[in-house]
Order: C-alpha cells, then structure tokens, then sequence
C-alpha cells in the first residue's frame, strides 16, 4: 500500500497491491498503522457502499456539518467512477478548491477525504459498487449539498446531463455557501 499527498492539503491518494494468482487476487484496503504514520484517520465508525445502475449517475456534492463532519475513505469495488471532492475549510488556502480521482477496479485506488470537505462521484460505467468509511455516523440534520453543476465551481464532469436525485439537484450555490468549517 502506497499513501501520495494530492494538490489539496489534507487529501491522498491511496494505492493498494493486491496480490493476483490464477485464483483471483487478495488487497488488503486499509492498513490503521500506515495510517497512523501518515497522521491520517484510523477510528472508521461506519462503512457505506452505494450501488448506480446507470452510466453517468451522480451522487453528490453532499458534507456532513461539524461535530457530524465526515473524514471518509473511499474505493470502487464495481466499475468506474470520477470521484470529485471541493475543500470547504475557509481558513484553508485552497478554500473553493476542487480535486478529482478516477477510482475503479481495476485501478486499485482508493481517495482520503478529510472533514471539511463537500464528495461526490459520477459513474463511468453501469453498475457501479462504490464502498467508503467514515469516521462518523450520519446525522440528517447536519446534511449540506453543494450544487453538482455550480458555475463558479466548474467542475470537469464527464456529463451535462446525469441521472440525478432531487435531493442532489437541490444543492445551495458555492457563492451563497457559508462555511461550518
């Protein structure tokens, strides 16, 4: 397992080696020591995983609000997706910032996300398995969206016109946005 700093403080890249035979292959996803040594969350309290039927569905941009904010490691174990994360810390110098990371099976990558950060991903394939643990346990009441499709953001979606929730579709402008954080 290989742990890489990305252009925003706080986020990495996580590449597993999984070990491949003629029966398949063994990876181990998280390794609490490497971790530790890197100063990166070790107390998952929660594993999710989200299955996306359809090509170019897109989950997101939700965050968690303190003291519910979410530091979240993320993998594809089914298919392809843009993984996309936007740092809403305001004392950070990349405030307003986005990032991307294509994950998916057979990349082996996994993205850490720290609290203070809105994530989604849109999916490259059908059928998509997305799997991630958080370092908190979900409080409805402290749920934030950004708009997917924000203009002063302008993220690089692979998609004008993705399968969408109206959840998701209901998400506050970056420009309105006040940070928590």
């Amino acid at each position: 397992m290989k742990i890489t700093k990305l252009k925003i403080q706080g986020t990495y890249l996580v590449e597993l080696n999984p070990i491949i035979d003629e029966r398949g292959y063994f990876v181990r996803t998280y390794e609490k020591e490497l971790f530790e040594s890197y100063k990166l969350e070790t107390n998952w309290l929660q594993e999710n995983q989200s299955l996306s039927k359809q090509l170019h569905t897109i989950r997101g941009m939700h965050f968690q609000k303190p003291p519910y904010a979410e530091t979240k490691l993320i993998r594809v174990i089914q298919g392809k997706v843009l993984d996309v994360f936007i740092d809403l810390r305001k004392n950070s110098a990349t405030y307003g910032t986005w990032d991307s990371v294509e994950l998916s099976q057979d990349n082996n990558l996994c993205v850490y996300i720290p609290r203070g950060f809105a994530h989604g991903f849109c999916t490259l394939t059908v059928m998509t398995t997305v799997c991630y643990k958080v370092n908190s346990t979900y409080n409805p009441e402290s749920e934030g969206i950004i708009s997917w499709n924000d203009s002063s953001l302008a993220i690089d979606w692979p998609t004008s016109k993705p399968s969408i929730s109206d959840k998701d579709s209901s998400g506050s402008n970056f420009k309105n946005f006040v940070s928590p954080f």
